[in-house]
């Protein structure tokens, strides 16, 4: 009997024990740990690893680096039990792939930039290389931008593969979810509080979020 796919998601930036929980109680498949300076959303490694320490069995943790050094990436790993890398700068693939880690690439979208060829990059990388999240474009910035992008300039034969990033929301995920079809998608900005700090994450959008996924496919 053929049942409908299940889109996965991702709730990145988690930086509480009570977030991450609230995420993976919602339903959540895994939470994104940043580990990039710059970002609002950073964690340190020891808050790291009670973050990936607190999660119930088969939720992810899933760390983010953009442009880290490779000692630096290593050291986190000696600290946090990650299940999946996720590089969101300019690293190229056999970087990605020299910490015998699963690993996904992001790619921010627009014109000119050949999906086609990223993905093909990441079939050379595999079995560490798991695919493709594809993001917005902001110059300057790596994700947690709250900006969508032009979902038409990703190739139809990625569309179950890809993992959808960027400007989603409750109000636009089903949407998204619908038109594009992705193996997963993945949150930040989108499920948290609109006054406070960054990085705080509201545990009702956080459920809305996921709902609005499950209702995309049925």
């Amino acid at each position: 009997m053929n049942r409908p796919h299940r889109t996965r998601v991702k709730i990145c930036g988690i930086r509480t024990v009570e977030d991450a929980l609230a995420a993976a109680h919602a339903g959540a498949d895994a939470i994104g740990l940043v580990f990039y300076g710059p970002s609002p959303r950073h964690v340190t490694p020891a808050q790291a690893a009670e973050l990936a320490g607190s999660l119930p069995p088969y939720v992810m943790s899933v760390g983010l680096f953009v442009d880290a050094p490779a000692d630096e990436v290593r050291a986190v790993l000696s600290a946090v039990p990650l299940d999946l890398l996720q590089f969101h700068g300019s690293e190229t693939t056999q970087f990605c792939a020299q910490f015998d880690k699963p690993f996904v690439q992001a790619v921010r979208v627009r014109p000119g930039v050949d999906l086609l060829q990223c993905r093909n990059d990441s079939i050379q990388a595999r079995p560490l290389s798991r695919g493709l999240l594809v993001d917005a474009f902001v110059p300057g910035l790596h994700g947690g931008t709250g900006q969508s992008f032009d979902w038409s300039l990703i190739p139809g034969p990625l569309r179950g593969e890809v993992i959808l990033s960027g400007g989603l929301t409750p109000a636009n995920v089903r949407d998204a979810v619908r038109r594009v079809r992705p193996w997963a998608v993945d949150v930040s900005s989108g499920v948290e509080r609109g006054s406070g700090p960054k990085g705080v994450k509201d545990p009702g959008l956080i459920e809305q979020f996921i709902e609005e996924v499950h209702l995309a496919d049925v």
